[in-house]
């Protein structure tokens, strides 16, 4: 069985209550273990936060799983922080995690044989919740062969970002992170697609994916319209989309930025549920 890292990125605003289970989650809990746990700390943090940090540097949230802390001076954003993780890995199968999520324990003895028989890249569906870890709401579950997940990115992400592990290699075999506000994930994964990354889906939820307040707000807005155009710019410039699938998207994805929240919400959702059937 092969060795693997955990990549894990924590900024200010995060919450330490959240990270030290975050970290739990993919340390001590997993049937299947890491090798090691790179935390990238991107910026200054609070106090409670970077004791949380601190303590997980000297072992005593992982038990015995070894952790290397990457602390940035200052706040580069999630693309340049995970670029940062990702040359601190010593391992080349690499499992990402967020600071707020929470992996289920036998997350990684399903996702990392997959990678290790041949995948690039794979991902899985991820249960929302908000408090309680037990009452789970929207499952998000996407396509699960390459031929569909290949035709679904060409309109949206078919992967779910806290719940991927890839290989390191075919990571910068398509250049690797690159910032774009809230979508340098989709846009790594277009790219890794279009250069012939192999891929794969679990049906399964094996992520607890934590949704606040603010989680479909974040979806809308300026911010969110700009880098949605330069994705699809970029998507359109290197082929992984025709003109016709780019004039589509920008007419339904940039509309979708303008929605009001309180309809955005109920819509995804239901969205969601028909693409999970």
């Amino acid at each position: 069985m092969a060795d693997f890292s955990v990549l894990l990125p924590v900024y200010a605003g995060d919450r330490a209550g959240w990270v030290e289970r975050a970290i739990r989650s993919v340390t001590v809990d997993q049937s299947r273990r890491p090798a090691e746990l790179v935390i990238v700390q991107d910026g200054p943090v609070g106090a409670d936060l970077a004791a949380v940090v601190a303590r997980a540097g000297l072992g005593e949230l992982t038990d015995g799983v070894g952790v290397r802390v990457v602390a940035l001076p200052a706040n580069v954003g999630l693309a340049r922080a995970l670029s940062a993780g990702l040359a601190a890995c010593a391992h080349e199968i690499i499992a990402r995690a967020d600071a707020d999520d929470v992996s289920l324990p036998h997350r990684f003895a399903v996702q990392v044989p997959l990678v290790e028989d041949g995948l690039d890249l794979v991902s899985s569906a991820i249960a929302e919740f908000t408090d309680d870890e037990t009452d789970r709401g929207l499952v998000r579950a996407w396509p699960t062969d390459a031929a569909s997940i290949a035709a679904l990115a060409r309109f949206q992400d078919p992967f779910n970002h806290p719940a991927v592990v890839y290989r390191r290699s075919a990571v910068a075999a398509a250049g690797g992170y690159e910032h774009l506000d809230k979508m340098e994930d989709y846009w790594l994964f277009a790219r890794m697609i279009h250069a012939g990354a192999r891929v794969g889906n679990v049906a399964e939820p094996l992520v607890l994916y934590r949704v606040g307040a603010g989680a479909y707000a974040r979806r809308g807005g300026w911010t969110l319209l700009r880098s949605e155009l330069a994705l699809q710019a970029g998507m359109l410039r290197t082929g992984f989309t025709t003109p016709v699938q780019f004039v589509r998207n920008v007419a339904v994805r940039g509309v979708w930025r303008f929605i009001p929240t309180a309809v955005r919400k109920p819509i995804y959702a239901a969205f969601t549920r028909l693409r999970s059937r």
